[in-house]
């Protein structure tokens, strides 16, 4: 698939690398957060981190973690997936850095 071709990737080997080469905040969604979404202020170069479905992220993660947002459900709902907790903390996140990609002509 072709998908992922535009994207700039960077491969770390742990988790300790990433966290010491970072640059910017880290925004973890979780559904332990402690912020609803759009109460969440986004800044340009957050890094916006989801963690595993099954079993989410290790507390070392929750800890190092600069932010901690959550997707509001209706009562009774567990979460949503991942790939869609990751499409709607990104979109957010573009309109509110006015990042988000303008309609092609």
């Amino acid at each position: 698939m072709d998908y992922g071709e535009p994207a700039d990737v960077t491969r770390h080997p742990g988790w300790a690398e990433f966290h010491a080469s970072r640059q910017g905040r880290i925004v973890l969604f979780s559904t332990k957060g402690a912020t609803p979404l759009h109460d969440f202020s986004f800044r340009p170069d957050d890094i916006l981190l989801f963690g595993r479905e099954s079993v989410g992220v290790p507390d070392e993660v929750h800890e190092a973690s600069d932010a901690r947002v959550f997707i509001p459900l209706t009562a009774g709902r567990r979460s949503l997936n991942v790939t869609v907790s990751a499409a709607i903390g990104l979109s957010e996140a573009l309109r509110q850095t006015g990042q988000f990609p303008k309609a092609a002509a």
